[in-house]
């Protein structure tokens, strides 16, 4: 008898190739599945928009949330998360917002994860004012920031030379 690979196999697959930082292949396999007649799923997606953002791919990452839906599947906070990610490790800020801002008008609750990436993103862009809006935002919500979170938001007030927020920060901290 023939073995044949399956969805889980393919997964795996993929899974390795984040792993390696190879997306070339990991988009190689979402495609060779769908060749197959295998209908990738989320995990599927997950995984070959996790190698992109280990490999700062934004835009492939983009491009498999927008495959997602094309496939009728929601993207999830683990695809969502991979894809701000990747839009932090480089530097785009402006797209790590938008998605953001998209997760949000789809009732679509963003994590720490989620709100720590797209601070960081906004510290490597010199976004100061965004990155300090995140954190209030934070603040307001159920969403408590983390060390990570007032960490981000500390270097983006001190690349922008905002020794005043930068302090608002340190004693929000303190009193977290």
């Amino acid at each position: 008898s023939v073995l044949v690979p399956n969805v889980i196999s393919f997964n795996a697959a993929m899974s390795s190739c984040e792993k390696a930082k190879n997306w070339q292949q990991a988009l190689d396999l979402l495609a060779m599945m769908q060749k197959d007649d295998l209908l990738p799923d989320a995990i599927s997606f997950n995984a070959a928009i996790s190698a992109c953002e280990k490999s700062e791919q934004w835009q492939q990452a983009f491009g498999l949330l927008a495959a997602m839906q094309k496939a009728d599947l929601l993207p999830d906070l683990i695809g969502c998360n991979a894809a701000i990610s990747a839009c932090e490790k480089s530097a785009q800020w402006q797209q790590a917002l938008g998605l953001m801002l998209a997760m949000q008008k789809a009732d679509f609750v963003p994590n720490a994860i989620s709100c720590n990436a797209a601070i960081s993103s906004c510290e490597k862009g010199d976004q100061w004012q965004y990155a300090f809006g995140i954190i209030a935002v934070m603040e307001k919500s159920e969403l408590a920031p983390d060390v990570i979170s007032y960490s981000a938001a500390g270097a983006a007030c001190e690349k922008g030379a905002q020794w005043q927020q930068a302090l608002e920060l340190l004693a929000a901290l303190q009193k977290a």
